[in-house]
């Protein structure tokens, strides 16, 4: 955890420092709203004391508000902060301790600050697409460990994000609004621990990839 809270400060840290080189006449500032699917790519591996367990995990789609802010260096080159926060149901599936049936482990709220570094193709008019890849930081909370388990921890994670999107100006004027759709690719890994020593007798530990695709749709105002 101290690892991944000094890896987001010098993060944001980097962020706000460069942003202070920017000149405010080149209209640096952008800010979007999006409704966004986030589409979970989940697989796992179970085990107990080491031993491998079968089985797999289910997590569930979820559709939120995203807040994102950009900062353009250049026309071209921008960074970007993405935040959303997102509520998830989780099942562990086939499980063999129990006959291959589906356990229910509650749900966990999921918090993925994302910071991309973007480039913008600027020669297309009205439509502006843009390309970008950075560094995504989750931490998981308000966790719920259903009826079944006892307890639950899911450790933070921090991993790669690439990006594709586009603005479409929708007033033709230096900044203004403009019209967002924009689609990542996150890679989320965690350890989680599962206690089971009420229903099952076991601790279950699991290598679980969430790996979520994030879809949106929203606009945007330039400064």
């Amino acid at each position: 955890m101290k690892k991944l809270l000094l890896a987001a400060l010098m993060a944001g840290a980097s962020f706000t420092g460069i942003a202070g080189t920017a000149s405010a006449d080149d209209n640096p500032w952008m800010i979007r709203g999006r409704v966004i699917g986030v589409l979970p790519s989940e697989s796992a591996d179970l085990s107990v004391a080491g031993a491998p367990l079968g089985g797999s995990v289910k997590i569930s789609d979820e559709y939120v508000p995203e807040l994102d802010i950009s900062y353009f260096f250049t026309k071209n080159i921008a960074a970007e902060l993405i935040l959303a926060t997102a509520q998830h149901d989780v099942t562990a599936t086939d499980v063999a301790a129990v006959a291959g049936a589906d356990v229910k482990i509650g749900d966990v709220w999921v918090l993925p600050p994302t910071l991309t570094l973007q480039y913008h193709f600027t020669d297309m008019g009205k439509f502006k697409p843009y390309v970008g890849a950075g560094i995504n930081a989750t931490l998981f909370y308000s966790e719920d460990e259903g009826a079944v388990a006892d307890s639950i921890d899911y450790d933070s994670s921090i991993g790669p994000a690439l990006q594709l999107g586009f603005d479409y100006d929708l007033d033709g004027t230096p900044g203004g609004w403009a019209f967002n759709a924009d689609i990542k690719k996150i890679w989320i890994n965690s350890d989680v621990t599962v206690d089971f020593t009420t229903a099952l007798g076991a601790t279950v530990k699991a290598d679980v990839d969430i790996n979520p695709l994030v879809v949106g749709l929203g606009f945007g105002y330039k400064f």
